[in-house]
């Protein structure tokens, strides 16, 4: 009963909020969602990136082993899941793109936050980190036919990244004004990400739900076995495993239906596997979170 309770005061929030976005929409309220998402990769995510590795007490070598096993479990997913969409002969364009990215901003961080407090949140954002790096390159070649890699050097939540991780390396701290600023830049990030989530969810449409379903849960399957596998084969600690295997077991993420909308690829598809790998998680990760537990 403890167990139970534990898991639904981690989950219940994420997903109250989320919910929070979905009945906003469908009861006609206005949400602008290009201007609340610019506000929350330029400015919220980034600094709560900063504040949360700046102030991380995890280890060198924890971090570097994490780090690793994160750039690992994207080089994995992208291997299984290249041969799958081969096999199958689905449209490279539309399919592999969403199946190796999760959702490791706007569930994950808070998922991790909850869970795991202040080191899973450092951990947490080291593989949004990842994630990012790989999306902004990789996945948009996948789904544009180029890479975009000049964008990674634009993207805030990457120089945030760099820097926080210079600042722990270094010991380093900014002044006690600017920390409370950025703190407070940062603690906006979770509910935006979240009521965004539910805002982004509501407004998708799609008429291919049969092949979500399915493809929702062999993605499920195969990133939780995964996610156990590597934090095994680089010894990793109980909270990092934790986050290893909540972030790489998050849904497909929101930005995937925008890039197959942006490069004309089967952008219907890539909507029922948002919707159904979203509403899959809301079962899957209260599951998933009482194994880890």
């Amino acid at each position: 009963m403890h167990l139970i309770l534990t898991v639904f005061e981690i989950v219940a929030p994420v997903f109250l909020l989320a919910g929070i976005g979905f009945a906003w929409v469908k009861l006609g309220f206005e949400y602008r969602l290009q201007f609340v998402t610019r506000l929350a990769v330029t400015l919220a995510v980034p600094s709560l990136i900063f504040v949360a590795l700046m102030q991380t007490n995890i280890s060198g070598g924890d971090l570097t082993r994490f780090t690793l096993a994160a750039i690992a479990a994207h080089v994995a997913l992208a291997a299984v899941f290249r041969t799958f969409v081969r096999l199958t002969r689905m449209e490279q364009r539309t399919y592999l793109a969403p199946l190796i990215f999760g959702n490791t901003g706007n569930l994950g961080l808070p998922l991790c936050i909850f869970a795991f407090g202040q080191a899973g949140l450092g951990y947490a954002v080291i593989f949004l980190a990842v994630t990012a790096l790989f999306s902004f390159t990789y996945g948009i070649y996948l789904v544009a036919g180029r890479g975009a890699f000049g964008k990674v050097l634009r993207e805030p939540m990457v120089w945030a990244t760099l820097l926080g991780a210079l600042f722990l390396w270094r010991g380093w701290e900014t002044p006690v004004f600017l920390t409370n600023t950025l703190e407070l830049l940062g603690q906006m990030a979770i509910p935006m990400m979240l009521i965004t989530l539910g805002v982004a969810i509501a407004r998708l449409t799609t008429k291919k739900l049969r092949q979500a379903i399915w493809l929702s849960m062999l993605k499920l399957a195969v990133c939780f076995g995964l996610g156990w596998i590597l934090a095994a084969s680089f010894g990793l600690g109980a909270v990092a495993t934790g986050v290893l295997v909540l972030q790489i077991c998050t849904p497909v993420a929101v930005t995937s239906y925008l890039l197959a909308e942006r490069f004309e690829a089967d952008s219907d598809a890539v909507a029922g596997l948002v919707m159904v790998s979203t509403i899959l998680s809301v079962a899957a990760l209260p599951i998933i979170l009482a194994i880890i537990l």
